[in-house]
């Protein structure tokens, strides 16, 4: 755990000193992903895997714009695909989540300190529950120069909604009762519950390159959710396109 905290420390420097000249994006609403598309420049469309990767200028910044599916394996795919085909020296991926806090209400966002898949269960063999066998580390830190970005742009663009910082849990399974969520809270100490990120993580941190992840909250993982989607998702993704716009712009 140790050495991964060191290598974050060293991913800022290396953020600050060298500036990143290619990021993939990966966004989850179709939504989001059209918007940001019409706000690019000079586009070029890959189709690959089933997905489309537009490749382009937003804001100054050269971007790979990518919608990937639902569920760890089509994020793996869809972010390694970005690392060998396009090349790119970081990745944000944005979506969204179910508030493990009572305080994270639906429509604010959470930025990953740190993500772990929570359905890796491994124990018989030594490994703490989350851990995936083989990996040196339990989870995988968020860049920090990209957290901070994020998080000073987020309160410049979106001063609407609330933004915290946390760990975010990954798994294979959408968590819509309060026993699942209450387990999350107890073993992980996550802020928010969905199905990509740390896979997004495990592949960027595989590869050296920098990331954050980004979860606008849908409901509170437990059936509970007041907002029907619809507005919900409008809300979202013009907060996800604020937000990753502005932080192009920054960066």
């Amino acid at each position: 755990m140790c050495l991964h905290i060191l290598r974050a420390a060293n991913d800022k420097t290396d953020m600050e000193e060298n500036k990143v000249n290619k990021i993939g994006i990966i966004g989850a609403m179709k939504i989001e992903v059209e918007a940001l598309q019409e706000r690019m420049e000079h586009v070029t469309l890959t189709k690959k895997a089933s997905m489309e990767f537009h490749h382009g200028i937003l804001n100054g910044k050269e971007v790979v714009v990518v919608q990937s599916g639902i569920g760890k394996v089509n994020a793996a795919v869809c972010t390694q695909i970005l690392v060998d085909d396009f090349q790119v020296e970081a990745v944000i991926n944005t979506g969204i989540a179910g508030s493990l806090k009572n305080e994270i209400n639906i429509g604010d966002i959470v930025v990953s300190t740190d993500t772990l898949q929570h359905d890796v269960d491994a124990r018989e063999f030594g490994y703490q529950k989350g851990q995936i066998p083989g990996m040196e580390v339990f989870s995988f830190v968020a860049n920090a120069a990209l957290r901070e970005k994020a998080v000073s742009v987020c309160k410049k663009v979106n001063p609407d909604i609330e933004v915290f910082e946390g760990r975010i849990v990954s798994g294979d399974q959408f968590v819509a009762n309060t026993e699942v969520k209450d387990e999350l809270i107890k073993t992980y100490a996550g802020y928010c519950t969905e199905m990509e990120g740390a896979a997004i993580a495990q592949v960027a941190y595989l590869n050296k390159i920098p990331f954050v992840i980004l979860r606008a909250i849908s409901d509170k993982a437990d059936n509970s959710a007041t907002m029907d989607y619809p507005t919900f998702e409008k809300k979202a993704a013009w907060h996800c396109v604020n937000l990753v716009s502005e932080m192009l712009r920054e960066l």
